[in-house]
């Protein structure tokens, strides 16, 4: 059951109470909106003495991400379609480059505006990646394509899976992440 709250000081809150939730969970959107989850069994009085415990943390986050969004503008909505072509011409051809390269094997490669991800491999090997990734530097672009192109074997992020990435990356799997993790695909 979802329902919004206004808090004194943090604004419009979505509260969010769901059998999937396994604890208390508080996260804050690119747009600065907040979302508390917490599960069927835990007493709202105490998921709402949660959120009040973590006040600090969500104002941080905030200022975070803002900064973070200040460094990296969204581009213009003009932008997208010349994003899309660029995406279209160079990913496929690249993808095929790095799997040729480390000897990987995946069917079709589809580009889409995903916002929620850099990109994802099916179990059927086919990768589908964010026209948002010609927004990021050429060596974080071709870390994520091999991070897709690693699940063609490993389908999940196993440690095996880590292994293949970290060494197709020279040792650099963990220094590569954190870095992309201080990119964001940009809001709407």
């Amino acid at each position: 059951m979802e329902t919004k709250l206004q808090h004194p000081l943090l604004g419009e809150i979505v509260l969010c109470q769901t059998r999937r939730a396994r604890r208390i969970s508080l996260s804050v959107r690119s747009t600065g909106g907040v979302r508390l989850s917490f599960p069927c069994n835990v007493p709202r009085a105490r998921a709402l003495a949660f959120l009040e415990s973590k006040t600090d943390w969500v104002i941080r986050t905030r200022d975070r991400l803002a900064a973070r969004a200040a460094a990296h503008p969204a581009p213009a909505p003009c932008d997208i379609e010349a994003l899309r072509s660029a995406a279209k011409a160079e990913l496929p051809p690249r993808v095929e480059e790095l799997a040729r390269l480390h000897g990987f094997r995946y069917g079709r490669v589809t580009i889409r505006a995903s916002r929620t991800k850099w990109g994802c491999c099916t179990g059927d090997n086919n990768l589908s990646l964010s026209l948002f990734l010609m927004t990021l530097p050429p060596h974080l672009r071709d870390f994520v394509l091999l991070h897709e192109l690693c699940h063609t074997v490993h389908h999940d992020h196993s440690s095996h899976f880590h292994a293949l990435l970290d060494r197709l990356t020279g040792g650099n799997e963990k220094l590569l992440s954190r870095e992309l993790r201080s990119h964001s695909i940009p809001a709407r």
